[in-house]
Parts: C-alpha cells; structure tokens; sequence
C-alpha cells in the first residue's frame, strides 16, 4: 500500500501533457457540529475496538463518487474489524473545522477528512488535538505548512486510472473510425487530482492513436450537475463520442449528457457501470480501500502519521472498472497489458 509512485516513461508523458494543460476556511473553535450537517451512524458498539470519524466533502453520500467510497470503507472496517464509525456530511466548507473538532474531542482514535478542501481544517484541527490520529483524502501531509506529525495523507496515482480509461477509449474509437475522432473531458474544480487524471486520460488517448482530438473542460464545482452537462453537451456538439466526467457528484451531469446524446462516457473514482449501458468504463480510485487500511492500521498499532501513503495500480489503490460488454476481446486484451506493464 504505501510506496511512492514509480516515475517511468509514462509518468514522463503524463507530466508533460500536465504542463500544457490549461477558499480557505478561517478556523473555528466552535467544536459542536454542525447542525446543517447530515449525521449517520454505521454502528456503536459496546467494547468496539476503535472508533473511527469520518468528515465527508461537500455534497452527499449519494454521489456515486468520493464520499459515497469513504463512507463504503468505513462499513467495511465496521463490518470486518468491529471498529465503531461515524459519518458526518458538511453542507458547507465552513462545517468542517467543527466537526472535524467535535470527533477529536469526543475522544474518537482516528478522524478522516475526505477531499481537498479539508487540507486546512485538518491541519489545524490536528495542531489542537496532538494525541489523535487524523488522516486526510486527497491532500499530502508534506504540502501542509505545520508538517502536523499526527497527520497521514491519502494520495492516488490518477494518472495511471486516467490513462487506462484513455488507451481504452483510444482504441474503441480508433475501430469506430469517423472523418474527426474526438473525445473529451469534464472536470470539476482545476485541482492535481483532477489534472492528473486528466493527464492521463489524454496521454492514453494518445498513445493508442495519436490522431484522435481531444477537449476539455472545467466546470470549478463538485456538485451541481447542470454545470457539467451543459459542458458535456457543448463537447459533443464539437464531436465528443466518448466523455469522460472528472467532477463528482457535478461529473453525473456529463454522463447524463452522453446518455441523451447516445454517445459512451466514462465514470470517475467509483464503478459507475450501473448507471447505463452507455459507460463505457470508470477510472476506479478506491478511496473505500484506502479508508479501510487505514483503520486496520490504526487498530493494529501500525500507525505512523506525519507521511503520506500512495495507492496506485500496482497496490489495488486505482484502476479500471467494468468495461462494456460491447468492447472486443482483443481490445481489453491490448488495456489489461498495457495495466501489467504499468503495475
């Protein structure tokens, strides 16, 4: 699980194509949480060996999508290791210092911030409640300027989903043909996560057929759903057959649009093959996977904060999803080797 990512030829491409691509909280003291916050419990168990708190990202369970892998992960622990969680949902960036404060004052062993906006707030929090381990999604615990010893980052190598989904998506409209073979991208907010997985969606793209055209876009919102289709929408008026949506919850609008237009998308971070047969596949970023470890190694006594642990394909951390039963043998022969190699 906790290896840095190997920088090979592919990373190499992946970070020149980065190259060429185009609000803090104020800490609170109020520790009560938040009252426009959604609480659910997974379970309390008398005598249960940890208790573990999780603080999703702005949005809902629902999303198909980061939270709804972290809170899956925390099931998980529930269910296999008997530790006890807690899930609270901030309806606000403003939410997440008080109740990030609200689980470590409680006494709760491990707080997990879920998502990029939590990088302050767990910093400071963490700062006030040394004795707690606290770990963070999507945020590194070197970038952060305190260097809070207490504090694990969870990181991924989105640039290796990134390009599986684009070497699939490559070959797949390289057999369709067409005068202007196009695909495209919707990301959310202009983030490395999002880069990076966008990076390497055209990095694969390119390497399975360097003629085909690329778009994207960024819709700077996690959730708001309209904002991702009409972007969607736009790329496949330009010639769009395959749309890959980077953008949470707002990244289900893409797929939406690539349902009504009857051309493939591609989901992001979960599997999101249930939501049609037009999926063509999904970047998989087990945040679920990461969640889980990681309160394995808190019950086990293994764990060690001030570092940053990343999940990447070799480790099971990232991926490609179901691909759809209208792809050729031959094709997900040529994605599953490409895989090997990069593992």
């Amino acid at each position: 699980m906790r290896r840095t990512v190997r920088f090979t030829l592919l990373l190499a491409f992946v970070s020149a194509v980065m190259a060429g691509c185009g609000g803090d909280d104020a800490a609170q003291r109020d520790t009560a949480p938040a009252e426009t916050a959604e609480k659910t419990q997974v379970r309390e168990r008398t005598g249960a060996s940890i208790r573990v708190g999780l603080v999703t990202d702005v949005g809902s369970l629902a999303d198909r999508s980061f939270n709804s892998l972290a809170s899956e992960g925390l099931r998980r622990a529930d269910e296999e290791l008997g530790a006890a969680g807690r899930v609270v949902v901030s309806r606000s960036n403003r939410d997440h210092v008080r109740n990030l404060s609200a689980f470590a004052q409680r006494g709760y062993d491990l707080v997990i911030g879920v998502g990029s906006s939590m990088a302050r707030p767990v910093e400071t929090v963490a700062g006030r409640f040394p004795g707690t381990h606290f770990a963070i999604v999507d945020v590194s615990q070197a970038a952060m300027l305190s260097k809070p010893q207490n504090v694990r980052g969870l990181l991924f190598a989105e640039q290796e989903a990134g390009y599986l989904v684009g070497y699939l998506a490559g070959l797949v409209v390289a057999e369709t043909g067409g005068t202007k073979p196009t695909v495209s991208s919707v990301g959310g907010r202009k983030i490395p996560s999002v880069d990076r997985y966008i990076a390497g969606f055209v990095a694969g793209v390119r390497a399975a057929s360097p003629g085909i055209a690329t778009l994207s876009g960024y819709s700077q919102d996690f959730v708001d759903q309209a904002k991702c289709k009409e972007i969607a929408l736009d790329q496949i008026s330009r010639g769009s057959t395959i749309v890959f949506g980077v953008a949470g919850r707002c990244g289900l609008g893409a797929l939406n649009a690539a349902a009504e237009q009857n051309v493939q998308g591609v989901g992001v971070d979960a599997d999101q093959a249930e939501l049609g047969d037009h999926i063509l596949t999904s970047a998989l970023k087990r945040v679920d996977v990461a969640v889980y470890q990681t309160i394995q190694e808190v019950q086990d006594g293994a764990f060690t904060g001030g570092d940053d642990a990343v999940f990447d394909v070799a480790s099971g951390g990232v991926g490609l999803g179901n691909v759809s039963v209208e792809v050729p043998g031959e094709i997900i022969a040529r994605v599953n080797s490409v895989q090997t190699r990069i593992a």
